[in-house]
């Protein structure tokens, strides 16, 4: 993993703690929330607190997320909305906690000027033992108070003030006022500046979850259903309703198709979708390559323009199905006969730009089709971590490198070229007459309505 982390590419992004006061802040949180604390002097945290150095300093990689569910986070800063999560164990999470902060950003900001906010995302479930467990789980609620429980404070402040402005002959109750100035002192004036963050509720209908290698779980669709990671059957016992699995392309193309939930990465002749099937060829390639034992040279374009070469009829499948859709959409080659069965299909697809669960839509389509490391890296990266760690060493570099060149240098542009759709808002045009079906071909291309189209 050292190429990783020397490219950015992992731990990436992470916060630095290296203040004694930010410590000694971070370790009165550890404490209230796990009866633990670090002797490090150094260290760096997600979005959530959590430390990957704190976390094999005290053998617990769940030391903030115990049971891997209800996951606690402690805030030194408001600067951490910008770090990803680490260890993630449900896909919502990290957005949960980043609309968080943003949410609140000037009341933390004001808090984390004197202490730590520590708080938990808190669900009626308190494990998952079971994968039926899942399904219970609805809606996250945000309580968060400093170390010195300020927000409690500030409440009760609040409280005061309104039974002092309401009560008659408060102003000649002393002990009344004695109490609010006492609590000023802690608290600040809360009303310029208020500090109470209030208990905030997040909805979590859509979402994948690490437990049980790996589940989707799509409720708030047309036609629900649980999606397991390789076979349903090595789970002991299944989630209520529908249940599919990653070795199911026929039925997972069906899913994806009838809940209206992705598009085709190449919709008509012309535009950018035939350059990111390209590049998609090139990590197949490489896939192929490195596991026949075959040199990449300098790894450019060129060099694995003659690897292909050399490989001839070992190409795997998905390369010469992308390599037909790109002659479709580029040279005016045949229409290429590409269903469900063929190991390029889920290659050729991407979520609906437009979607609100585009990212984790993105996801599965990662997982079922792996050999792309981009879109691996972008949206799944624990399976890209473990994955890695298989790959040879060839590989290894080829991807470190072309992440760290290609995608690191523009990461926004990247992910709208991928995702965002260059090609939104091209409409099929207004057909006058029945079209032949070479006509039609080249008006919406092979992959019909996919999408809703």
């Amino acid at each position: 993993m050292k190429r990783l982390i020397q490219r950015g590419l992992m731990f990436g992004n992470l916060i630095r703690v290296d203040s004694p006061a930010l410590i000694e802040r971070y370790n009165r949180a550890l404490k209230g929330l796990a009866g633990k604390q670090t002797k490090l002097k150094e260290f760096h945290i997600d979005v959530s607190g959590f430390s990957p150095e704190i976390g094999e300093e005290l053998d617990d990689p769940l030391y903030l997320n115990p049971n891997g569910c209800n996951r606690q986070f402690i805030i030194l800063t408001v600067d951490q909305k910008t770090a990803p999560l680490l260890n993630a164990m449900f896909s919502t999470s990290r957005g949960i906690l980043r609309q968080f902060i943003a949410d609140n950003e000037a009341k933390l900001f004001a808090l984390t000027a004197h202490d730590a906010v520590a708080g938990e995302l808190m669900d009626s479930v308190y494990d998952v033992s079971a994968p039926a467990r899942l399904f219970d789980i609805r809606k996250f609620r945000i309580e968060a108070d400093t170390t010195q429980s300020h927000v409690k404070k500030a409440r009760l402040l609040a409280e005061k003030i309104d039974q002092f402005q309401s009560e008659e002959n408060a102003w000649f109750d002393d002990d009344l006022i004695a109490e609010m100035i006492e609590l000023a002192r802690e608290t600040g004036d809360v009303t310029r500046v208020p500090v109470d963050l209030g208990v905030q509720t997040f909805e979590q209908a859509n979402f994948w979850t690490a437990h049980f290698g790996g589940v989707y779980v799509f409720r708030d669709v047309d036609s629900p259903a649980a999606i397991v990671s390789g076979d349903k059957d090595r789970l002991d016992t299944l989630p209520p309703g529908k249940v599919l699995d990653t070795t199911q392309p026929n039925r997972l193309a069906s899913f994806l198709g009838k809940n209206n939930l992705v598009e085709p990465v190449v919709r008509e002749r012309g535009g950018n979708g035939a350059d990111i099937l390209r590049q998609k060829m090139e990590f197949i390639l490489v896939d192929a390559a490195t596991s026949a034992g075959i040199d990449l040279g300098d790894m450019s374009s060129r060099t694995l323009r003659q690897v292909a070469q050399r490989l001839g009829a070992g190409l795997p499948a998905a390369f010469h199905g992308l390599a037909a859709m790109v002659r479709w959409a580029e040279a005016g080659g045949p229409w290429p006969r590409i269903d469900s069965r063929h190991p390029a299909y889920f290659y050729t697809l991407r979520a609906r730009p437009d979607h609100p669960d585009r990212d984790l839509i993105n996801q599965l389509l990662a997982e079922l089709a792996p050999m792309d490391i981009r879109q691996l890296f972008i949206c799944h990266k624990q399976l890209f971590y473990a994955s890695y760690a298989t790959w040879p060493d060839e590989k290894r570099e080829f991807v470190a490198e072309f992440l760290h060149r290609d995608y690191m240098a523009n990461k926004a542009g990247a992910r709208d070229a991928l995702f965002g759709g260059s090609d939104r808002g091209l409409k099929v045009p207004e057909i006058p007459r029945r079209r032949t079906r070479d006509e039609m071909i080249d008006i919406v291309g092979p992959w019909g309505s996919v999408g809703g189209r």
